[in-house]
């Protein structure tokens, strides 16, 4: 297994900066990670940073809460393609989930969805830790029909991140329709093994670079 290929090396911390994220941008070009993931602001250094490798630059959109209205989530995707993103990890509506609103949700996916209009890649956090497996199971189906590419466990700031019982469950409802990205709590290589066993595509990571170092120990 290449696990470097599975990880999107993450620097999402308020405090991050210019330094620390060209730092991760050097390691992901070193240990051939597949994205670098940051906060909107830093989308540009990213990308600029990454331009004469393969690994990608993915952008946080909507992040933490998920509660802005789908037009600025959608402003936010527009800006981060525009400064060379192509990936978009947008955090849902959870509120508006969780009170069964699920027209309100999928519009709010679809918004940016249309936005990133094929220039890139869309995944929806949906934040597992504060949802029922009932509405695990309908976030997923609603990401499906809004046509993201993917669904993320977490934001890794909730009061849980990935659970192999979470990526598990995402992974028996969405069969192969689309990619399941875990992210949250992911600090080892045999933690990081497991998530791929259950079912992730993807580990949404900051300890890439030991992960990485840890399996060539195996």
């Amino acid at each position: 297994m290449r696990i470097d290929q599975y990880i999107d090396h993450t620097l999402l911390r308020p405090q991050a900066t210019q330094e620390q994220v060209w730092q991760i941008c050097t390691e992901a070009r070193q240990y051939g990670f597949h994205a670098v993931c940051v906060n909107p602001v830093h989308a540009s250094l990213v990308s600029h940073e990454l331009a004469a490798s393969r690994v990608k630059t993915c952008v946080v959109v909507g992040f933490p809460l998920g509660a802005a209205p789908k037009e600025v989530k959608a402003f936010e995707a527009r800006r981060a393609i525009q400064d060379g993103a192509v990936e978009i990890d947008m955090v849902i509506n959870i509120g508006a989930l969780k009170e069964g609103r699920y027209d309100v949700v999928e519009d709010d996916i679809r918004a940016v969805v249309k936005t990133a209009d094929g220039k890139a890649l869309v995944k929806t956090i949906i934040e597992c830790c504060y949802l029922t497996d009932q509405e695990k199971i309908m976030a997923c189906e609603i990401a499906v029909k809004a046509g993201a590419s993917f669904v993320k466990t977490s934001t890794g700031l909730g009061s849980s991140g990935a659970r192999l019982e979470d990526v598990l469950l995402l992974r028996q409802t969405l069969g192969d329709r689309v990619g399941i990205k875990a992210a949250g709590g992911i600090r080892d290589y045999e933690t990081a093994r497991a998530m791929i066993e259950a079912g992730a595509d993807r580990l949404g990571t900051s300890s890439g670079v030991e992960i990485v170092k840890q399996a060539l120990l195996v």
